[in-house]
């Protein structure tokens, strides 16, 4: 017999207790992943947002444009490989204007270019680029409202009003996770002639693609250096600072977050602490008689240690064997589907998992030493007249 085992019989000496405990611990620790879930899903973006991409809108604010011109502009820039350009739609869906979606008017066939981790079947693509009113859309977005290849929608324009009449052309993949699959592009030249003339020739903002990531500061440089003396002036960024600066409009929520999440741990070591004290109290004429026959105060340390040890690997193992499949089969699915474009990659990672089973046995290591401590410092003559 050895540590862990005398330590597994402990845990069967209240079964009740310890299912409690154990369950206990299991939804702190599902709350705890689904938060670091959460956290992991906003920050996606920038984790894995590309490097070697800049972003260039107006100095002022993001929501103002940049004449259409400045993209020829911006691709004679030495040290620009690729350019293209985008305006923020906003269209809806008659009938489900809840249900947010991306929608931009993009050049298809620069934008495919220079993002090239989106993925259209060629001869999908071919059809878009032949179809004036085409349109390509994400696979999650085609799956949430039932669309395919052929499909003919409309959609009530917000930014641009009307109804504007679209052809499911393609449908899209991605093979990075900062790239959401649950938005509609379609032509920008769509969107361009059918503006009255006041508003034509106008971009959102101009993406470019550089060599390689080393030049991405040098090259935004030149390109706000090259606007400087115009009327409209620029803000050029790597695509990591400027989806970082949409976090920021959010910070204070993920801060919040960070604090309930460590509320949580705390009551997951409270709740162990007191199930493990409760064992010590009544084990302390058991333990008197193992002092008694010649067992030293670090065993009986080691007793109460290695018991909460099983309890906390017991409880993480559990959280983690039901929060893996419920977030990423159930919560991860809707959020990607129901809040497209906020949540690209809403899915459990390893790190977290090894986070979550690495805080479940740390933290009821730390719950069990005082109640260890107590153990070892138990008196042999008034632990042997104690029962229960």
């Amino acid at each position: 017999m050895n540590l862990a085992t005398i330590a597994i019989k402990n845990t069967r000496r209240n079964l009740f207790r310890t299912v409690l405990t154990i369950f206990g611990v299991a939804v702190a620790m599902l709350a705890f992943l689904l938060l670091r879930t959460v956290l992991s899903a906003w920050l996606v973006g920038v984790e894995y947002s590309a490097k070697d991409r800049l972003a260039t809108r107006h100095k002022i604010t993001f929501i103002m444009t940049l004449p259409k011109r400045y993209v020829e502009d911006v691709r004679q820039v030495p040290g620009v490989t690729a350019v293209t350009w985008f305006n923020w739609f906003g269209g809806k869906l008659p009938g489900k204007e809840d249900q947010f979606f991306g929608t931009m008017a993009v050049d298809i066939k620069s934008f495919l270019d220079v993002y090239d981790e989106i993925y259209v079947p060629p001869e999908q693509k071919a059809n878009v680029l032949a179809d004036r009113r085409g349109a390509i859309v994400g696979a999650s977005l085609a799956r949430q409202f039932g669309w395919k290849v052929g499909d003919h929608i409309t959609l009530d324009g917000t930014i641009f009003p009307g109804q504007w009449e679209f052809n499911v052309d393609g449908i899209y993949t991605a093979t990075k996770k900062s790239i959401d699959q649950s938005s509609l592009y379609f032509h920008w030249d769509y969107l361009n002639e059918s503006l009255p003339e006041i508003q034509r020739e106008q971009v959102g903002w101009i993406a470019s693609k550089v060599p390689d990531a080393g030049q991405a500061a040098t090259v935004a440089k030149r390109i706000d250096t090259l606007f400087e003396p115009r009327d409209i002036q620029t803000l050029s960024m790597s695509e990591r600072a400027m989806n970082t600066s949409f976090l920021g409009m959010i910070s204070t929520l993920l801060d919040a977050m960070q604090i309930v999440s460590f509320v949580i741990l705390l009551i997951m070591m409270l709740i162990l602490g007191n199930t493990i004290a409760m064992g010590v109290r009544e084990r302390t004429h058991e333990y008197g008689v193992l002092r008694a026959i010649g067992f030293m105060p670090k065993h009986l340390s080691a007793f109460v240690v290695a018991e909460a040890t099983v309890l906390g690997l017991l409880g993480g193992a559990l959280g983690v064997a039901i929060g893996i499949p419920l977030i990423n089969q159930g919560v991860g699915r809707f959020m990607e589907e129901s809040f497209t474009g906020l949540f690209p990659y809403f899915r459990v990672l390893e790190r977290d998992v090894f986070i979550v089973m690495g805080l479940s046995v740390g933290l009821a290591v730390i719950a069990a030493i005082i109640p260890a401590y107590n153990a070892s410092k138990l008196h042999v003559v008034d632990a042997l007249r104690k029962f229960g």
